[in-house]
């Protein structure tokens, strides 16, 4: 399983950082690997909500089906996915007030399919690149949120 951890000061407040990160139609505003969303449940977003995105790393698409198994507003979100060949993959979202703003923990697991093996592919190919796109999305989320 490959784990990565970033986090971030936002100058916004929880409510409104949770507003954000949790609208699949504003992914494409600051998830860097996000390219678009296939389908959603309707309603907003909370557990059990439901969607599927298609996603980029290294130059190759691929889809993962989402479901939204811990929905704390303003405080914290957890997505589960499946994606190809029995990939799995679980993105937490942590939002601690912060004076006027808000600290930003993200952390994202993935199980890559193929056992071992798979998983030592896995960090051969896609390398360093989950660490970089999830500070470059935490980045891109503070810009949209403290224009």
């Amino acid at each position: 399983m490959t784990v990565v951890r970033a986090q971030i000061d936002i100058d916004a407040p929880p409510e409104a950082v949770y507003e954000v990160m949790l609208d699949p139609e504003r992914l494409h505003e600051w998830v860097t690997i996000h390219r678009k969303v296939n389908r959603t449940d309707s309603g907003t977003p909370r557990k059990g909500y439901e969607m599927d995105q298609t996603l980029c790393l290294r130059h190759a698409n691929f889809k993962v089906h989402w479901t939204l198994t811990q929905a704390d507003r303003p405080h914290a979100a957890t997505w589960e996915g499946k994606g190809p060949a029995g990939s799995y993959a679980r993105t937490a979202y942590r939002l601690v007030a912060k004076g006027e703003g808000t600290h930003f923990e993200y952390e994202n697991e993935f199980k890559a399919p193929g056992g071992f093996l798979g998983a030592a592919a896995s960090r051969v190919v896609v390398g360093g690149v989950p660490e970089r796109e999830a500070k470059a999305s935490l980045q891109q989320l503070k810009a949209l949120l403290e224009r």
